[in-house]
């Protein structure tokens, strides 16, 4: 029989929990720590008080590239290479500080959440698997996500071209762009 370890397993307990109470979902949890799966629905439904909802994950790269999608996915994602170029965080703990910072920001500038945490944690799986990249914008040089396989020579962002149908919801597109343009601009300074 295998010796466990106390701590380990604790903080392995430790960091399921902090997944789940960001939102991830139950396969995040499997690919992240090594509990087994009956321990994971059971942590699951003593931190949120329901079954983890079942279902495949969302897996389409196509959902990054979008306008809105796009400009948050972006800033996800200088913030998580900032913190892995700067700092010694990497993997899992990285996406979770990562997106901490992006939720932080989403708050202090009163935005819609548009990213939630799988999807995050499936984004920075698409840029190490080089299925989606960053390119620089050319009008404003602020880091943008963009197919792998596109051309990537000049590329202009969704905030410096804007869409016709861009911000059609609630909020008028001119406010939308302007607070984007802050956060893009924040991150970018990075």
């Amino acid at each position: 029989m295998k010796d466990k370890s106390i701590l380990s397993e604790g903080r392995q307990i430790q960091l399921a929990t902090e997944l789940v109470r960001l939102g991830a979902r139950l396969q995040v949890l499997e690919a992240s720590t090594t509990l087994s799966r009956e321990r994971l629905v059971k942590l699951y439904k003593e931190v949120k008080g329901a079954s983890p909802p079942k279902g495949m994950l969302p897996y389409s790269e196509d959902w990054f590239t979008g306008w809105q999608p796009n400009m948050h996915a972006s800033l996800f994602i200088n913030i998580h290479s900032y913190i892995t170029r700067y700092t010694k965080v990497r993997d899992i703990d990285a996406v979770i500080k990562s997106y901490q910072l992006y939720l932080e920001h989403i708050e202090v500038n009163c935005l819609q959440r548009i990213l939630s945490f799988t999807r995050a944690w499936m984004l920075v799986r698409f840029v190490e698997s080089k299925v989606l990249s960053v390119t620089p914008c050319v009008k404003c040089s602020g880091n943008f996500l963009v197919h792998s396989l596109d051309i990537k020579f000049n590329h202009v962002c969704g905030l410096c071209h804007v869409p016709s149908r861009a911000g059609k919801t609630k909020r008028p597109v001119q406010e939308v762009v302007e607070v984007q343009e802050v956060a893009v601009k924040e991150a970018c300074a990075m």
